[in-house]
């Protein structure tokens, strides 16, 4: 038995919904299109603020799981923080942040198999006192 046409359209706007905001909060794992919204101003907007709080249910297990990029979900905490969508404009947090992000990817998996302790954090360039969670 078939789906009445209503049932299926709402079924198809949703699939495309999900694939729609899959594929924004997987680019929220890239610091240089963070750098590049922040320089746009479009992290100042109230509205794309909001949009970003309504996104934290991909944090959900049944969401996340989908997720192929988990620094998405690390980048979606810090864009919470107003301190964060200032600084992220700047070219050495831009780097910084990229930086680690690259750290990570290349002793993630040899820091699981030693005892050795991952190097401690570093301070981004110019802004030793920073505290963004």
């Amino acid at each position: 038995m078939s789906q009445p046409d209503g049932q299926h359209d709402a079924r198809a706007a949703n699939r495309a919904r999900f694939e729609l905001e899959l594929e924004f909060v997987q680019s929220l794992a890239n610091p240089h299109y963070l750098h590049s919204l922040a320089q746009q101003g479009i992290l100042k907007q109230p509205a794309f603020i909001n949009f970003l709080a309504y996104l934290q249910y991909w944090k959900e297990k049944d969401y996340a799981r989908f997720l192929h990029y988990p620094h998405a979900l690390h980048h979606l905490e810090l864009l919470q923080h107003a301190q964060f969508r200032e600084e992220i404009a700047k070219d050495e947090w831009r780097e910084f942040l990229n930086q680690k992000q690259f750290d990570h990817w290349r002793t993630w998996r040899s820091g699981r198999n030693e005892s050795s302790a991952p190097p401690p954090a570093q301070e981004p360039p110019g802004e030793p006192s920073n505290q963004i969670p």
